[in-house]
């Protein structure tokens, strides 16, 4: 990194970490995720940026992006799975579907969308619990992706002698179907090393021109985990009620895993990130009973355990969230980043300014649909709110798609503008 680009990067960085820590720093800090904006910017399709394994476009998309518009953060390539498309042909999941897949299932320039369903059946919890690993190989497995169906049947029986396991083993593997589906673990798992290999360089070579990444994990609540994957929204929802003990069977041995997974990283990236988006703790999807006990109860924990450890949570909620700040609240002051979708931000502000820094609450579909004086008069507003006493990181309330890019630039310029302290 040379001098100058050192000297970006450390002002960038301080005045990020100065808003977390409820100070306020020379103006308000800056870090929108930008998600699809930067390879529309760059004059690409989202299906293009997918397949290039080789990241140069994406590259050339967010390089361009952040000299242009200069934002605080970068969110490195983002998650949007550049550069993954050969990857995920390999892999064939059946929950997922990306822009430029075979068929042309969604549109070239959609982001990715995860399809929903329940990977944990009602007749199956004895299994799950007494045999997670034969339940994961025969149920998840098939269910998850066209490339693990051969498990469905796999099954070495009773038999202890070895020589009959072994024979049984092999037996089960070598088929010529076990034989192709080894094949394509072979090629999925040399593709990841390469392609996670140039995707480390590139967030090195951003950071190198002075823009902080301090994103350094990725973790969820593991309520989300049963709902998003195990069960589903619906049948989650029934769970409830109907099986509250079997949540509770699942969430208390996961969140030991995460918290174990947290305490074991302690002394590397201190200062940096860990990234939690909250699928299903907004308003009105649980009662705020039920949402201290099998929700907020585990998300303190480890937003406790991250400061232990000498990081940052970064909490990044999804929908309505006006109906949980009081719990929000309940963490140590000047240590967590709070990003809303959507929230009366000055109940926010009047809840958290004290406690946590916050961002987010910027409509980004104003950025498509409205004009550049809407959009000034808007960040306008969140800064007058949000930005005395510190404490506030300007972002939109979600990711940026096809914005006009003269809403952008009035964006930053007006951020710019009236951030000043």
């Amino acid at each position: 990194m040379t001098p100058e680009n050192q000297k970006k990067h450390d002002e960038k960085e301080k005045r990020f970490f100065d808003a977390i820590a409820l100070k306020e720093p020379d103006r308000v800090p800056m870090s929108p995720p930008p998600e699809l904006f930067p390879i529309f910017n760059a004059g690409y399709t989202v299906a293009e940026v997918l397949y290039d394994p080789s990241l140069e476009k994406m590259k050339h998309a967010v390089i361009k992006y952040l000299n242009e518009f200069d934002p605080d953060i970068s969110w490195g390539l983002g998650f949007i799975l550049a550069g993954e498309g050969p990857g995920l042909e390999l892999a064939k999941p059946k929950n997922l579907r990306w822009a430029g897949m075979p068929g042309q299932v969604i549109d070239e320039n959609s982001i990715q969308q995860f399809l929903e369903y329940p990977l944990l059946h009602d007749n199956e919890f004895d299994e799950f619990f007494t045999d997670r690993t034969g339940w994961v190989l025969r149920r998840a497995l098939p269910r998850l992706s066209e490339m693990t169906e051969h498990f469905a049947n796999f099954n070495i029986g009773g038999a202890f002698n070895s020589n009959m396991v072994f024979r049984q083993l092999t037996a089960q593997l070598s088929t010529p179907e076990a034989q192709a589906m080894i094949k394509n673990m072979w090629a999925m798992n040399e593709f990841y090393q390469g392609f996670n290999a140039r995707a480390g360089a590139i967030i090195q070579e951003i950071i190198d021109l002075g823009y902080p990444a301090p994103i350094c994990q990725y973790l969820t609540v593991p309520f989300d985990d049963y709902s998003d994957y195990l069960r589903g929204t619906l049948l989650s929802l029934a769970d409830l009620y109907d099986r509250p003990e079997d949540i509770e069977r699942f969430t208390e041995p996961k969140l030991e895993i995460v918290l174990n997974m947290l305490r074991a990283s302690k002394g590397v990236n201190d200062g940096k990130q860990v990234f939690m988006p909250l699928h299903k703790g907004m308003d009105g999807f649980m009662s705020d009973e039920h949402y201290r006990k099998y929700y907020w109860k585990h998300l303190k924990k480890i937003i406790e355990t991250i400061i232990e450890v000498g990081k940052i949570p970064f909490i990044y909620t999804e929908g309505k969230y006006n109906q949980r700040l009081d719990c929000l609240a309940e963490v140590p002051p000047g240590k967590v980043l709070y990003h809303f979708e959507e929230v009366d931000m000055a109940e926010a502000k009047k809840k958290l300014g004290s406690t946590a820094c916050i961002s987010g609450g910027f409509r980004a579909t104003l950025l498509d649909w409205g004009t550049p004086q809407q959009v000034r008069d808007e960040v306008k507003r969140l800064i007058d709110i949000c930005a005395p006493g510190g404490g506030f990181i300007f972002a939109t309330s979600c990711g940026i798609g096809n914005a006009k890019r003269e809403n952008v630039e009035a964006m930053f310029e007006a951020v710019r503008e009236f951030g000043k302290y």
